[in-house]
Protein backbone atom coordinates (compact mmCIF):
# COMPACT_ATOMS: atom_id res chain seq x y z
CA UNK A 1 0.00 0.00 0.00
CA UNK A 2 1.22 3.24 -1.13
CA UNK A 3 2.18 5.76 1.73
CA UNK A 4 -0.47 8.96 2.32
CA UNK A 5 -0.09 12.05 3.57
CA UNK A 6 -2.48 15.58 4.24
CA UNK A 7 -2.20 18.62 4.44
CA UNK A 8 -4.68 21.49 4.01
CA UNK A 9 -6.65 21.44 0.52
CA UNK A 10 -7.26 24.70 -0.54
CA UNK A 11 -8.13 24.23 -3.90
CA UNK A 12 -10.50 20.99 -4.98
CA UNK A 13 -10.29 18.81 -7.56
CA UNK A 14 -7.91 15.53 -8.18
CA UNK A 15 -4.79 15.32 -9.88
CA UNK A 16 -2.44 12.40 -11.22
CA UNK A 17 0.82 12.87 -11.99
CA UNK A 18 4.87 13.05 -11.71
CA UNK A 19 6.56 15.22 -9.02
CA UNK A 20 8.51 18.17 -9.90
CA UNK A 21 10.26 20.22 -7.49
CA UNK A 22 10.19 23.78 -7.77
CA UNK A 23 11.48 26.55 -5.83
CA UNK A 24 15.35 26.14 -6.06
CA UNK A 25 17.30 26.60 -3.18
CA UNK A 26 19.94 28.76 -4.10
CA UNK A 27 23.21 28.18 -1.33
CA UNK A 28 24.93 26.47 -3.30
CA UNK A 29 25.30 29.19 -6.07
CA UNK A 30 25.59 31.63 -3.63
CA UNK A 31 28.50 29.87 -2.25
CA UNK A 32 30.16 29.61 -5.58
CA UNK A 33 29.79 33.24 -6.18
CA UNK A 34 32.61 35.70 -6.53
CA UNK A 35 32.33 39.52 -5.64
CA UNK A 36 33.78 41.94 -7.84
CA UNK A 37 34.04 45.77 -7.19
CA UNK A 38 30.97 47.59 -4.91
CA UNK A 39 30.89 49.57 -8.47
CA UNK A 40 30.53 46.14 -10.90
CA UNK A 41 28.16 44.88 -7.96
CA UNK A 42 26.03 47.95 -8.08
CA UNK A 43 26.19 47.99 -11.78
CA UNK A 44 25.05 44.15 -11.75
CA UNK A 45 22.23 44.71 -9.77
CA UNK A 46 21.07 47.57 -11.62
CA UNK A 47 21.08 45.87 -14.71
CA UNK A 48 19.55 42.74 -13.13
CA UNK A 49 16.83 44.80 -12.12
CA UNK A 50 16.47 46.36 -15.37
CA UNK A 51 16.21 42.87 -17.51
CA UNK A 52 13.62 41.04 -15.02
CA UNK A 53 11.45 44.02 -15.49
CA UNK A 54 11.66 43.38 -18.96
CA UNK A 55 10.99 39.22 -18.70
CA UNK A 56 8.11 40.50 -16.17
CA UNK A 57 6.81 42.63 -19.24
CA UNK A 58 6.89 40.41 -21.83
CA UNK A 59 5.65 37.62 -19.82
CA UNK A 60 2.21 40.48 -18.57
CA UNK A 61 1.23 40.57 -22.47
CA UNK A 62 1.58 36.85 -23.08
CA UNK A 63 -0.76 36.45 -20.04
CA UNK A 64 -2.67 39.21 -21.08
CA UNK A 65 -3.19 37.86 -25.01
CA UNK A 66 -4.15 34.46 -23.27
CA UNK A 67 -6.80 36.01 -21.50
CA UNK A 68 -5.47 35.47 -17.99
CA UNK A 69 -6.18 38.79 -16.67
CA UNK A 70 -5.62 38.14 -13.28
CA UNK A 71 -2.47 35.98 -13.33
CA UNK A 72 -1.23 39.16 -15.71
CA UNK A 73 -2.37 41.73 -13.05
CA UNK A 74 -0.25 39.32 -10.24
CA UNK A 75 2.63 39.54 -12.40
CA UNK A 76 2.18 43.13 -13.13
CA UNK A 77 2.36 43.74 -9.01
CA UNK A 78 5.81 41.93 -9.01
CA UNK A 79 6.97 44.16 -11.87
CA UNK A 80 5.93 47.25 -9.72
CA UNK A 81 7.93 45.90 -6.78
CA UNK A 82 11.09 44.94 -8.71
CA UNK A 83 11.34 49.13 -10.07
CA UNK A 84 10.28 50.19 -6.75
CA UNK A 85 12.70 52.68 -6.18
CA UNK A 86 12.45 52.47 -2.09
CA UNK A 87 13.28 48.49 -3.09
CA UNK A 88 16.35 49.69 -4.92
CA UNK A 89 17.63 51.73 -2.48
CA UNK A 90 17.22 48.78 0.04
CA UNK A 91 19.14 46.77 -2.24
CA UNK A 92 22.22 49.11 -2.95
CA UNK A 93 22.40 49.65 1.16
CA UNK A 94 22.68 45.98 1.62
CA UNK A 95 25.17 45.35 -1.37
CA UNK A 96 27.30 47.85 0.22
CA UNK A 97 26.86 45.89 3.90
CA UNK A 98 27.86 42.63 1.82
CA UNK A 99 29.85 43.64 -1.27
CA UNK A 100 27.47 40.97 -3.29
CA UNK A 101 24.86 41.83 -5.81
CA UNK A 102 22.83 38.68 -5.24
CA UNK A 103 23.28 38.84 -1.35
CA UNK A 104 22.42 42.12 -1.17
CA UNK A 105 19.01 41.65 -3.25
CA UNK A 106 18.29 38.40 -1.40
CA UNK A 107 18.79 40.48 2.01
CA UNK A 108 16.84 43.47 0.88
CA UNK A 109 13.82 41.13 -0.41
CA UNK A 110 14.34 39.08 3.04
CA UNK A 111 14.00 41.72 4.93
CA UNK A 112 11.19 43.62 3.36
CA UNK A 113 9.03 40.01 3.47
CA UNK A 114 9.47 39.60 7.27
CA UNK A 115 7.73 42.95 7.83
CA UNK A 116 4.88 41.00 5.99
CA UNK A 117 5.13 38.00 7.56
CA UNK A 118 4.69 39.47 11.14
CA UNK A 119 1.04 40.47 10.13
CA UNK A 120 -1.42 37.87 11.64
CA UNK A 121 -3.80 38.42 8.84
CA UNK A 122 -3.35 35.40 6.13
CA UNK A 123 -3.57 37.25 3.35
CA UNK A 124 -1.03 40.18 3.88
CA UNK A 125 1.30 37.95 5.45
CA UNK A 126 1.07 36.05 2.24
CA UNK A 127 2.49 39.11 0.19
CA UNK A 128 6.05 38.25 1.94
CA UNK A 129 6.60 35.56 -0.73
CA UNK A 130 6.04 37.47 -3.72
CA UNK A 131 8.89 40.17 -2.13
CA UNK A 132 10.92 36.95 -1.49
CA UNK A 133 9.80 35.72 -5.18
CA UNK A 134 10.90 39.03 -6.80
CA UNK A 135 14.17 39.06 -4.79
CA UNK A 136 14.79 35.83 -6.40
CA UNK A 137 14.11 36.24 -9.21
CA UNK A 138 16.56 39.32 -9.52
CA UNK A 139 19.18 37.24 -8.10
CA UNK A 140 18.87 34.09 -10.40
CA UNK A 141 19.33 36.31 -13.13
CA UNK A 142 22.54 37.63 -11.93
CA UNK A 143 23.44 33.86 -10.80
CA UNK A 144 22.17 32.55 -14.28
CA UNK A 145 20.16 30.36 -12.39
CA UNK A 146 17.54 28.99 -14.13
CA UNK A 147 14.07 26.67 -13.34
CA UNK A 148 13.87 23.10 -14.59
CA UNK A 149 11.90 22.92 -17.97
CA UNK A 150 8.79 20.84 -17.96
CA UNK A 151 8.54 18.17 -20.18
CA UNK A 152 5.07 16.73 -22.29
CA UNK A 153 3.98 14.51 -19.08
CA UNK A 154 2.19 16.51 -16.95
CA UNK A 155 3.69 17.37 -13.65
CA UNK A 156 2.59 18.19 -10.02
CA UNK A 157 4.56 21.42 -8.75
CA UNK A 158 6.31 20.69 -5.52
CA UNK A 159 7.97 22.47 -2.91
CA UNK A 160 8.10 24.22 0.40
CA UNK A 161 7.53 27.71 -1.07
CA UNK A 162 6.64 28.05 -4.62
CA UNK A 163 7.35 31.32 -6.09
CA UNK A 164 4.17 32.43 -8.05
CA UNK A 165 6.18 33.55 -11.08
CA UNK A 166 7.14 29.93 -11.31
CA UNK A 167 3.59 28.43 -11.55
CA UNK A 168 2.41 31.95 -13.90
CA UNK A 169 5.61 31.18 -16.33
CA UNK A 170 4.43 27.75 -17.18
CA UNK A 171 1.89 26.36 -19.33
CA UNK A 172 -1.59 25.67 -17.69
CA UNK A 173 -1.97 22.38 -19.36
CA UNK A 174 1.20 20.96 -18.09
CA UNK A 175 0.65 21.33 -14.70
CA UNK A 176 -1.68 18.70 -13.01
CA UNK A 177 -1.91 19.93 -9.85
CA UNK A 178 0.59 22.11 -6.59
CA UNK A 179 1.74 21.02 -3.21
CA UNK A 180 3.17 24.16 -1.07
CA UNK A 181 4.87 23.30 2.36
CA UNK A 182 3.79 26.41 3.02
CA UNK A 183 0.93 29.20 1.82
CA UNK A 184 -2.66 29.71 2.23
CA UNK A 185 -5.82 30.79 0.42
CA UNK A 186 -3.97 34.39 -0.34
CA UNK A 187 -0.81 33.46 -1.30
CA UNK A 188 -0.64 34.18 -4.86
CA UNK A 189 0.26 31.47 -5.99
CA UNK A 190 -2.89 30.08 -4.74
CA UNK A 191 -4.24 32.50 -6.52
CA UNK A 192 -2.36 31.65 -9.74
CA UNK A 193 -3.23 28.24 -9.06
CA UNK A 194 -7.01 29.10 -8.97
CA UNK A 195 -7.72 31.17 -11.65
CA UNK A 196 -6.24 27.81 -13.69
CA UNK A 197 -8.59 25.95 -11.77
CA UNK A 198 -5.30 23.48 -10.42
CA UNK A 199 -5.94 21.29 -7.45
CA UNK A 200 -3.71 22.54 -4.75
CA UNK A 201 -2.55 21.31 -1.20
CA UNK A 202 -0.55 23.55 1.36
CA UNK A 203 0.41 22.87 4.84
CA UNK A 204 2.98 20.73 4.60
CA UNK A 205 6.26 22.26 6.26
CA UNK A 206 4.34 21.07 9.66
CA UNK A 207 6.83 18.01 11.01
CA UNK A 208 8.61 18.05 7.52
CA UNK A 209 6.01 16.00 5.57
CA UNK A 210 6.79 17.63 2.47
CA UNK A 211 9.91 16.04 2.82
CA UNK A 212 8.59 12.38 2.33
CA UNK A 213 8.06 13.48 -1.12
CA UNK A 214 10.97 13.09 -3.96
CA UNK A 215 11.41 14.47 -6.85
CA UNK A 216 10.24 11.99 -10.07
CA UNK A 217 7.49 10.57 -7.39
CA UNK A 218 4.27 9.83 -8.94
CA UNK A 219 1.37 11.24 -6.57
CA UNK A 220 -2.53 11.62 -6.61
CA UNK A 221 -3.20 14.54 -4.95
CA UNK A 222 -6.94 15.13 -3.39
CA UNK A 223 -7.76 18.47 -3.27
CA UNK A 224 -11.06 18.61 -1.50
CA UNK A 225 -9.66 15.97 1.35
CA UNK A 226 -6.25 17.41 1.64
CA UNK A 227 -4.71 14.09 0.54
CA UNK A 228 -1.69 13.30 -1.29
CA UNK A 229 -0.94 9.19 -2.42
CA UNK A 230 2.66 8.94 -2.88
CA UNK A 231 3.47 5.76 -5.72
CA UNK A 232 0.08 4.40 -5.23
CA UNK A 233 -0.67 0.90 -6.50
CA UNK A 234 -2.46 0.35 -9.76
CA UNK A 235 -5.75 0.03 -8.17
CA UNK A 236 -5.54 3.01 -5.98
CA UNK A 237 -4.94 4.75 -9.12
CA UNK A 238 -7.81 3.31 -10.99
CA UNK A 239 -10.43 4.22 -7.99
CA UNK A 240 -8.89 8.22 -8.52
CA UNK A 241 -9.50 7.39 -12.34
CA UNK A 242 -12.90 7.10 -11.39
CA UNK A 243 -13.21 10.44 -9.04
CA UNK A 244 -11.48 12.26 -11.58
CA UNK A 245 -14.55 11.07 -14.31
CA UNK A 246 -16.87 12.76 -11.57
CA UNK A 247 -14.69 15.43 -11.22
CA UNK A 248 -14.95 16.65 -14.83
CA UNK A 249 -18.84 16.19 -15.05
CA UNK A 250 -18.52 18.66 -12.07
CA UNK A 251 -16.85 21.21 -13.70
CA UNK A 252 -19.17 20.76 -16.81
CA UNK A 253 -22.45 21.37 -14.70
CA UNK A 254 -20.92 24.39 -12.51
CA UNK A 255 -19.37 26.22 -16.39
CA UNK A 256 -23.20 25.71 -17.25
CA UNK A 257 -24.37 27.74 -14.32
CA UNK A 258 -21.83 30.47 -14.71
CA UNK A 259 -24.37 33.06 -16.47
CA UNK A 260 -26.80 32.07 -14.59
CA UNK A 261 -28.92 33.75 -12.37
CA UNK A 262 -29.55 32.01 -8.53
CA UNK A 263 -32.92 31.72 -8.71
CA UNK A 264 -34.91 29.64 -6.53
CA UNK A 265 -37.67 27.62 -8.18
CA UNK A 266 -40.52 30.40 -7.63
CA UNK A 267 -38.67 33.21 -8.93
CA UNK A 268 -36.72 34.55 -5.88
CA UNK A 269 -33.07 36.36 -6.67
CA UNK A 270 -30.13 36.17 -4.47
CA UNK A 271 -27.15 38.23 -5.46
CA UNK A 272 -24.11 36.17 -5.37
CA UNK A 273 -20.99 38.49 -4.84
CA UNK A 274 -17.17 37.96 -4.01
CA UNK A 275 -14.87 38.56 -1.67
CA UNK A 276 -11.49 40.21 -2.55
CA UNK A 277 -8.40 41.22 -1.08
CA UNK A 278 -7.28 43.35 -3.98
CA UNK A 279 -8.93 44.77 -7.39
CA UNK A 280 -6.35 42.16 -8.83
CA UNK A 281 -9.13 39.24 -7.58
CA UNK A 282 -11.64 40.76 -9.45
CA UNK A 283 -11.43 38.72 -12.95
CA UNK A 284 -10.98 35.66 -10.89
CA UNK A 285 -14.32 36.38 -9.45
CA UNK A 286 -15.83 37.37 -12.39
CA UNK A 287 -14.98 33.81 -13.74
CA UNK A 288 -16.88 31.74 -10.99
CA UNK A 289 -20.23 33.64 -11.96
CA UNK A 290 -19.84 36.54 -9.36
CA UNK A 291 -22.66 39.50 -9.84
CA UNK A 292 -19.72 41.76 -8.10
CA UNK A 293 -18.13 42.44 -5.27
CA UNK A 294 -19.42 42.25 -1.39
CA UNK A 295 -16.41 42.62 0.26
CA UNK A 296 -13.20 44.38 -0.90
CA UNK A 297 -10.78 44.55 1.83
CA UNK A 298 -8.91 47.42 1.40
CA UNK A 299 -6.30 47.01 4.52
CA UNK A 300 -3.82 45.65 1.66
CA UNK A 301 -3.83 49.46 -0.06
CA UNK A 302 -2.44 50.25 3.85
CA UNK A 303 -0.38 47.08 4.27
CA UNK A 304 3.34 46.86 3.39
CA UNK A 305 3.94 51.07 3.94
CA UNK A 306 6.07 53.03 5.61
CA UNK A 307 3.66 55.24 5.70
CA UNK A 308 -0.57 56.13 4.80
CA UNK A 309 -1.03 55.78 1.29
CA UNK A 310 -2.64 59.11 0.30
CA UNK A 311 -5.91 59.79 -1.63
CA UNK A 312 -4.44 59.14 -5.02
CA UNK A 313 -3.00 55.57 -4.02
CA UNK A 314 -6.12 54.64 -3.01
CA UNK A 315 -8.21 55.86 -5.58
CA UNK A 316 -6.31 54.13 -8.56
CA UNK A 317 -6.88 50.80 -6.52
CA UNK A 318 -10.64 51.34 -5.96
CA UNK A 319 -11.26 52.47 -8.90
CA UNK A 320 -9.85 49.66 -11.25
CA UNK A 321 -12.00 47.46 -8.69
CA UNK A 322 -15.24 49.44 -9.24
CA UNK A 323 -14.27 49.30 -13.26
CA UNK A 324 -13.83 45.68 -13.43
CA UNK A 325 -17.19 44.94 -11.75
CA UNK A 326 -19.07 46.51 -14.94
CA UNK A 327 -21.49 48.43 -13.09
CA UNK A 328 -22.36 45.97 -11.00
CA UNK A 329 -22.13 46.85 -7.14
CA UNK A 330 -18.24 46.96 -5.71
CA UNK A 331 -18.92 46.68 -1.53
CA UNK A 332 -15.37 48.47 -0.30
CA UNK A 333 -14.45 48.05 3.74
CA UNK A 334 -12.76 50.57 5.15
CA UNK A 335 -9.49 50.02 6.81
CA UNK A 336 -9.69 47.26 9.26
CA UNK A 337 -6.64 47.75 10.56
CA UNK A 338 -5.73 47.06 14.69
CA UNK A 339 -5.26 44.68 17.09
CA UNK A 340 -4.29 41.60 14.99
CA UNK A 341 -3.10 43.56 11.80
CA UNK A 342 -1.10 45.85 12.47
CA UNK A 343 0.64 48.80 11.07
CA UNK A 344 3.77 50.20 12.24
CA UNK A 345 3.19 53.48 11.05
CA UNK A 346 0.16 54.11 13.17
CA UNK A 347 2.25 53.33 16.09
CA UNK A 348 -0.59 51.38 18.00
CA UNK A 349 0.52 50.21 21.25
CA UNK A 350 0.74 46.28 21.92
CA UNK A 351 -2.88 44.99 23.50
CA UNK A 352 -3.48 41.87 25.85
CA UNK A 353 -7.09 41.40 23.23
CA UNK A 354 -6.67 42.39 20.16
CA UNK A 355 -9.58 40.79 18.72
CA UNK A 356 -11.52 43.19 21.61
CA UNK A 357 -9.04 46.21 20.96
CA UNK A 358 -8.30 49.36 19.35
CA UNK A 359 -8.81 48.46 15.64
CA UNK A 360 -11.28 49.33 12.73
CA UNK A 361 -13.77 52.38 12.94
CA UNK A 362 -12.35 52.69 16.13
CA UNK A 363 -8.62 54.13 14.87
CA UNK A 364 -10.87 55.77 11.61
CA UNK A 365 -13.05 57.79 14.02
CA UNK A 366 -10.02 59.61 15.62
CA UNK A 367 -7.30 59.67 12.40
CA UNK A 368 -8.69 62.08 10.36
CA UNK A 369 -5.85 62.21 8.45
CA UNK A 370 -6.26 58.43 7.91
CA UNK A 371 -10.22 58.26 7.36
CA UNK A 372 -10.96 61.43 5.63
CA UNK A 373 -8.32 60.66 2.19
CA UNK A 374 -10.28 56.82 2.22
CA UNK A 375 -13.12 58.00 1.99
CA UNK A 376 -12.69 60.88 -0.90
CA UNK A 377 -11.23 57.91 -2.61
CA UNK A 378 -14.15 55.78 -2.61
CA UNK A 379 -16.69 58.33 -3.87
CA UNK A 380 -14.27 59.51 -6.78
CA UNK A 381 -14.28 55.62 -7.94
CA UNK A 382 -18.20 55.53 -7.58
CA UNK A 383 -18.09 57.94 -10.44
CA UNK A 384 -16.70 54.82 -12.43
CA UNK A 385 -19.40 52.21 -11.86
CA UNK A 386 -21.30 51.35 -8.21
CA UNK A 387 -19.42 51.56 -5.63
CA UNK A 388 -20.50 51.11 -1.49
CA UNK A 389 -18.75 52.17 1.70
CA UNK A 390 -18.72 49.35 4.29
CA UNK A 391 -17.31 50.51 7.70
CA UNK A 392 -16.38 47.67 10.16
CA UNK A 393 -16.53 46.83 13.81
CA UNK A 394 -19.52 49.65 14.73
CA UNK A 395 -20.98 48.76 18.60
CA UNK A 396 -23.23 51.78 18.40
CA UNK A 397 -25.27 54.14 16.58
CA UNK A 398 -23.32 57.13 17.85
CA UNK A 399 -19.86 55.61 15.85
CA UNK A 400 -21.88 55.59 12.80
CA UNK A 401 -23.44 59.14 12.61
CA UNK A 402 -20.00 60.48 13.11
CA UNK A 403 -18.91 58.62 9.69
CA UNK A 404 -21.88 60.10 8.08
CA UNK A 405 -20.59 63.59 9.53
CA UNK A 406 -16.98 62.29 7.71
CA UNK A 407 -18.98 61.03 4.42
CA UNK A 408 -20.38 64.53 4.50
CA UNK A 409 -17.23 66.21 4.96
CA UNK A 410 -15.39 63.96 2.29
CA UNK A 411 -18.14 65.52 -0.68
CA UNK A 412 -17.70 69.38 0.50
CA UNK A 413 -13.84 68.86 -0.20
CA UNK A 414 -13.88 66.96 -2.98
CA UNK A 415 -16.48 69.71 -4.33
CA UNK A 416 -13.99 72.30 -2.99
CA UNK A 417 -11.31 70.72 -4.97
CA UNK A 418 -12.91 69.83 -8.58
CA UNK A 419 -13.06 66.59 -8.34
CA UNK A 420 -15.35 64.30 -9.37
CA UNK A 421 -17.50 62.05 -7.19
CA UNK A 422 -20.63 59.69 -6.86
CA UNK A 423 -23.26 61.63 -4.81
CA UNK A 424 -25.52 58.04 -4.51
CA UNK A 425 -22.36 55.46 -2.78
CA UNK A 426 -24.19 53.51 -0.36
CA UNK A 427 -23.27 53.82 3.38
CA UNK A 428 -23.40 50.30 5.54
CA UNK A 429 -22.07 48.47 8.04
CA UNK A 430 -20.72 45.12 8.69
CA UNK A 431 -22.65 43.35 11.47
CA UNK A 432 -20.01 41.47 13.15
CA UNK A 433 -20.95 42.56 16.84
CA UNK A 434 -23.49 41.09 19.22
CA UNK A 435 -23.92 44.75 20.06
CA UNK A 436 -24.78 46.08 16.19
CA UNK A 437 -27.14 42.65 16.03
CA UNK A 438 -29.29 43.47 18.80
CA UNK A 439 -29.29 47.37 17.74
CA UNK A 440 -30.06 46.56 13.88
CA UNK A 441 -33.66 47.74 14.53
CA UNK A 442 -32.66 51.21 15.56
CA UNK A 443 -28.98 51.60 13.10
CA UNK A 444 -31.63 50.62 10.37
CA UNK A 445 -33.16 54.25 10.03
CA UNK A 446 -29.44 55.66 9.55
CA UNK A 447 -27.40 52.87 7.27
CA UNK A 448 -28.00 52.10 3.82
CA UNK A 449 -27.38 48.02 4.14
CA UNK A 450 -26.20 45.59 6.71
CA UNK A 451 -23.55 43.02 5.68
CA UNK A 452 -23.37 40.21 8.31
CA UNK A 453 -19.88 39.26 8.99
CA UNK A 454 -20.01 36.23 10.49
CA UNK A 455 -16.50 35.11 10.82
CA UNK A 456 -16.23 37.57 14.52
CA UNK A 457 -20.09 37.10 14.93
CA UNK A 458 -19.76 34.11 15.64
CA UNK A 459 -16.81 34.32 17.69
CA UNK A 460 -17.87 36.90 19.78
CA UNK A 461 -21.29 35.55 20.31
CA UNK A 462 -19.32 32.38 21.47
CA UNK A 463 -16.57 33.57 23.29
CA UNK A 464 -14.94 31.25 21.14
CA UNK A 465 -11.87 32.41 19.02
CA UNK A 466 -11.71 31.13 15.80
CA UNK A 467 -8.51 30.58 15.83
CA UNK A 468 -7.85 28.33 18.97
CA UNK A 469 -8.04 24.54 17.90
CA UNK A 470 -8.68 23.52 21.51
CA UNK A 471 -12.24 25.14 21.05
CA UNK A 472 -12.55 25.02 17.64
CA UNK A 473 -15.96 21.84 18.03
CA UNK A 474 -17.37 25.37 19.96
CA UNK A 475 -17.06 27.58 16.37
CA UNK A 476 -20.26 26.85 14.06
CA UNK A 477 -22.26 29.36 12.40
CA UNK A 478 -24.92 27.32 13.33
CA UNK A 479 -25.63 27.57 16.54
CA UNK A 480 -28.61 28.44 17.98
CA UNK A 481 -27.89 32.25 19.30
CA UNK A 482 -26.17 32.96 16.45
CA UNK A 483 -29.02 32.21 14.25
CA UNK A 484 -31.06 34.76 16.06
CA UNK A 485 -29.12 37.47 15.58
CA UNK A 486 -28.63 36.83 12.28
CA UNK A 487 -32.38 36.57 11.72
CA UNK A 488 -33.01 40.10 13.84
CA UNK A 489 -30.60 41.47 11.50
CA UNK A 490 -32.34 40.44 8.14
CA UNK A 491 -35.77 41.37 9.40
CA UNK A 492 -34.59 44.83 10.87
CA UNK A 493 -33.70 44.94 7.15
CA UNK A 494 -36.52 44.65 5.58
CA UNK A 495 -38.65 46.62 7.72
CA UNK A 496 -36.73 49.34 6.78
CA UNK A 497 -36.46 49.07 3.34
CA UNK A 498 -33.38 48.39 3.45
CA UNK A 499 -30.84 45.23 1.69
CA UNK A 500 -28.75 42.76 3.85
CA UNK A 501 -26.10 40.56 2.70
CA UNK A 502 -23.52 38.24 4.65
CA UNK A 503 -19.91 39.01 3.90
CA UNK A 504 -18.58 35.78 6.58
CA UNK A 505 -17.40 32.64 5.26
CA UNK A 506 -21.27 31.46 6.35
CA UNK A 507 -22.44 32.90 2.97
CA UNK A 508 -20.24 30.19 1.27
CA UNK A 509 -22.23 27.11 2.67
CA UNK A 510 -25.12 25.67 0.21
CA UNK A 511 -26.82 24.63 2.83
CA UNK A 512 -26.64 27.52 5.53
CA UNK A 513 -27.52 29.65 2.28
CA UNK A 514 -30.91 27.89 1.87
CA UNK A 515 -31.47 29.21 5.75
CA UNK A 516 -30.86 32.55 4.92
CA UNK A 517 -32.80 32.52 1.81
CA UNK A 518 -35.62 31.46 4.08
CA UNK A 519 -34.78 34.37 6.30
CA UNK A 520 -34.80 36.70 3.61
CA UNK A 521 -31.63 37.63 2.65
CA UNK A 522 -30.65 39.52 -0.13
CA UNK A 523 -26.91 38.83 -1.05
CA UNK A 524 -24.39 36.70 -0.35
CA UNK A 525 -20.88 37.34 -0.64
CA UNK A 526 -17.93 34.68 -0.48
CA UNK A 527 -14.66 33.43 -1.87
CA UNK A 528 -15.42 32.72 -5.84
CA UNK A 529 -14.90 29.36 -5.69
CA UNK A 530 -17.43 28.73 -3.31
CA UNK A 531 -20.29 30.58 -5.80
CA UNK A 532 -21.13 27.62 -8.18
CA UNK A 533 -21.83 25.18 -5.41
CA UNK A 534 -23.86 27.87 -3.72
CA UNK A 535 -25.67 28.55 -6.68
CA UNK A 536 -26.70 24.99 -7.64
CA UNK A 537 -28.42 24.93 -4.34
CA UNK A 538 -30.12 28.25 -4.71
CA UNK A 539 -31.43 27.05 -7.78
CA UNK A 540 -32.73 23.47 -6.54
CA UNK A 541 -35.19 25.33 -3.59
CA UNK A 542 -38.46 26.95 -3.46
CA UNK A 543 -38.19 30.55 -1.33
CA UNK A 544 -41.46 28.83 0.35
CA UNK A 545 -39.29 25.55 1.19
CA UNK A 546 -36.81 27.46 2.56
CA UNK A 547 -39.29 29.36 4.98
CA UNK A 548 -40.31 25.50 6.26
CA UNK A 549 -37.05 24.35 6.55
CA UNK A 550 -35.68 27.43 8.48
CA UNK A 551 -39.07 27.40 10.65
CA UNK A 552 -38.21 23.80 11.99
CA UNK A 553 -34.73 24.62 12.70
CA UNK A 554 -35.15 27.63 14.72
CA UNK A 555 -36.94 25.09 16.95
CA UNK A 556 -33.72 23.29 17.28
CA UNK A 557 -31.50 23.93 20.49
CA UNK A 558 -28.03 22.52 18.96
CA UNK A 559 -25.51 23.54 16.42
CA UNK A 560 -24.76 20.18 15.72
CA UNK A 561 -28.44 18.68 15.49
CA UNK A 562 -29.16 21.57 12.82
CA UNK A 563 -25.90 20.65 10.50
CA UNK A 564 -26.76 16.94 10.90
CA UNK A 565 -30.11 17.71 9.63
CA UNK A 566 -29.26 19.88 6.74
CA UNK A 567 -26.81 17.93 5.61
CA UNK A 568 -29.55 14.54 5.91
CA UNK A 569 -32.81 17.01 4.32
CA UNK A 570 -30.16 18.93 1.91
Amino acid sequence: MAETIRGKGVISGIAIGKIMLAGRNLDSYLVNYVSESLEAEEKKAQEAIGAVAEILRESIERLQKQDMGEQAAIMEAHRMMVQDPMMTEKIIEKIQATKSAPHGILEAAEEQAKMFEQMADEYFAARAVDLRDVGKRVAKYILGVKEPEIGEEKVILCGREIEPSVIAGMPTENIAGVILGSGSTTAHAVIIAKARAIPTIVGLNKENRIDKIKDGDHVILDGERGEIVINPTPKERAAYDEKIKKQQELARRYAALKDLPAVTTDGVRIDLMANIGSHMDVDNALSYGAEGVGLFRSEFVFMGREEIPNEEDQFKAYKEAVEKCGGNLCVIRTMDIGGDKPLPYLNIPPEENPFLGYRAIRISLERRDLFLPQLKAILRAGVYGKAAIMVPMVINVGEFKKVKEFVKEAKVELAHENKAYADDVQVGIMVETPAAAIMTPVLAKYVDFFSIGTNDLVQYTLACDRGNANIAHLYNHFNPAVLRLIQTTIRSAKEAGIWAGMCGEMASDPNAAVLLLGMGISELSMSAPSIPRVKEKLRSVSSMEAKEILAGVMKMEDADEIKNYLAKIL
